[in-house]
């Protein structure tokens, strides 16, 4: 019998892709920025066409600004949930494509995605619906950090540095300096 997490996890996960995690990300983050991306693309595509509708009151930047957003709502859905896009060819390409590269990466994009429509028509239709991606930037950018140490990593790593004694962490930054002495004397001729 399936858990519900695991049951879960099979719905979402992609057709072809690997069952075993290759990156120490917790699995309720990739759920989260794969669910906030597809929801908050959705909401920023409905939000940009609401900003387009500014050009009726010769609101050009607030045009431009929608236009952006839905562009860059499409882009995530596309993403985060290709399966929303099937009839479109390159879509599921791409979405492999996006796949492959490593997650600061994709929240460099989602983030610098989101900020032109912002500039361009600070209304809240626009901040909400760009914050949305934005957010998924967030959260892809935090998967890139990492995993961070056990609580009991951390604390002997304090303990270490307060008694100051080198720990593992700190000691491969040089490892090959030879002392000064050592060294060998620069040739003077040349």
């Amino acid at each position: 019998m399936q858990s519900l997490g695991e049951k879960f996890a099979s719905i979402m996960a992609r057709p072809g892709q690997d069952p075993a995690a290759k990156d120490d990300s917790p699995w309720w983050m990739k759920y989260a920025g794969r669910c906030l991306g597809t929801v908050g693309s959705v909401i920023a595509i409905f939000l940009g066409a609401w900003n387009c509708a500014g050009i009726l009151l010769a609101q050009v930047s607030c045009f431009l600004g929608g236009l952006w957003q839905m562009v860059a709502g499409f882009l995530v859905i596309s993403v985060e949930a290709p399966c929303c896009c099937l009839f479109i060819d390159f879509v599921q390409h791409g979405s492999e494509w996006v796949e492959n590269r490593p997650y600061w990466q994709r929240a460099a994009a989602y983030c610098l995605l989101a900020l032109p429509p912002i500039f361009l028509c600070p209304g809240i239709g626009t901040i909400f619906g760009s914050g949305l991606i934005f957010a998924t930037g967030v959260i892809y950018g935090m998967m890139s950090i990492g995993k961070k140490a056990s609580r009991d990593e951390m604390r002997s790593a304090v303990i270490a540095d307060s008694q100051g004694i080198s720990s593992n962490t700190k000691s491969n930054l040089v490892e090959n300096a030879q002392p000064v002495g050592l060294s060998d004397r620069p040739d003077s001729n040349v």
